[in-house]
């Protein structure tokens, strides 16, 4: 009788432990009757846990008031979180106001100049605000062809959508880099130093505005989504997170009674035996069979694993790139959904040694990373390939 030691990923603790071992055991009696599934039940005795209570954890662990989180919202911390993400964001909420009133007959559309003024900004590229690094050029070009500048135009006053466009701008920059996680990013005062100059190029009034109303248009609405709530909540969310950060920082620092418990319970079930590892779970098993043979055990299976990542990075505690995978390393089936961002290849580092199965269970991240248990591609791929 084959027996499946199934090793659970990251976060995993009763009393969902005991709901997810039950969902796997019944889909293998379906997939492949008469293979017993033995849990590897980690997460209580050697997972991560905060040991202190979170005394670590500030803001809320040191007393932080409700002004705390007023002050974040004064400073325009959460609306620049949001232009980050969004930088037109201030300007289509402008634009959605409608006008503020009919354009005289013959009079120049109240856009125009503006447009104008983005072009110059183009020309002279970072020269007006140089700490932002590179793209400003490149942005005001794109801004001035935005469809959103005109109805903007007549809905607010020019001073007001000088700065709606500067801050546009510097969201912008800032977004680029840090979607391409740049090193340096300018701190509050610089960023606002740079909306200041912007604004002026583009036609706004004297320093001191960047802040103002017209900053906080976009602030309340989204409030909860942003830093102030990340901020007064950190302790909970720190609580609810740290269990699979943790796991696996644990993991890789002092790993070695956990790869002595795998030892002891392969050694105590009848072979031949198949490692099943989630998440975590497929590098416990793969970091302990890289570390010395487990004999018995004769198909190595991992799902939504970050295996080969941690070998390509050099992070994997017993194997480091190039080496290649020990030859007493059994077979090895890697499954990863397509659309889970914590699921890697395993075939391209180690080709013929590693298979790769790419499943789809339909799911956008991060249910992606655990919609794994309920599809029964899942099963069939790992039963096909039972010793």
């Amino acid at each position: 009788m084959t027996t499946v030691i199934f090793i659970h990923g990251t976060g995993v603790r009763p009393p969902h432990a005991e709901t997810l071992y039950a969902r796997v055991t019944a889909s293998f009696a379906e997939a492949a009757p008469g293979v017993r599934v033995v849990p590897l039940d980690w997460g209580e005795r050697y997972g991560a846990r905060l040991a202190a209570g979170g005394a670590s954890i500030p803001y809320e662990g040191a007393g932080a008031t409700e002004r705390d989180a007023e002050r974040e919202e004064d400073d325009g911390t959460v609306a620049w979180e949001r232009l980050y993400r969004a930088p037109e964001a201030e300007l289509a909420l402008a634009a959605a106001r409608g006008s503020s009133g009919e354009i005289p007959p013959g009079a120049a559309f109240p856009d125009e100049e503006f447009r104008e003024r983005l072009a110059e900004l183009a020309a002279r590229g970072e020269a007006v605000a140089p700490e932002l690094g590179p793209g400003l050029g490149a942005r005001a070009a794109v801004l001035a062809r935005s469809p959103l500048l005109a109805p903007a135009a007549e809905a607010v006053d020019p001073e007001a959508l000088a700065t709606l466009l500067a801050r546009a701008l510097v969201a912008a920059v800032i977004g680029a880099a840090l979607a391409e996680d740049a090193p340096v990013i300018p701190d509050g005062p610089a960023r606002d130093a740079a909306v200041e100059r912007v604004a002026q190029e583009l036609g706004g009034a004297a320093p001191g505005t960047s802040r103002g109303p017209v900053g906080r248009m976009v602030a309340r609405p989204v409030l909860r989504l942003g830093s102030r709530y990340a901020v007064r909540r950190r302790a909970a969310l720190t609580g609810a997170a740290h269990p699979a950060a943790g796991d696996v920082l644990t993991f890789l620092v002092r790993g070695g009674p956990l790869r002595a418990a795998l030892r002891e319970l392969v050694a105590s079930v009848e072979p031949p035996v198949v490692l099943l590892g989630h998440s975590l779970g497929g590098i416990i098993a793969l970091d302990t069979l890289i570390e010395a043979p487990l004999p018995g055990v004769r198909l190595l299976v991992t799902v939504g694993s970050q295996g080969p990542f941690l070998y390509e990075t050099g992070a994997l505690p017993h194997l480091e790139h190039p080496q290649p995978l020990p030859a007493h390393v059994p077979a090895w089936l890697n499954i990863h959904d397509r659309r889970d961002l914590l699921g890697f290849a395993a075939a391209p580092l180690f080709p013929g040694r590693a298979e790769d199965i790419a499943t789809d269970n339909r799911q956008p991240f991060p249910a992606a990373h655990s919609a794994y248990w309920t599809d029964p591609a899942v099963y069939r791929a790992v039963a096909e390939r039972l010793p």
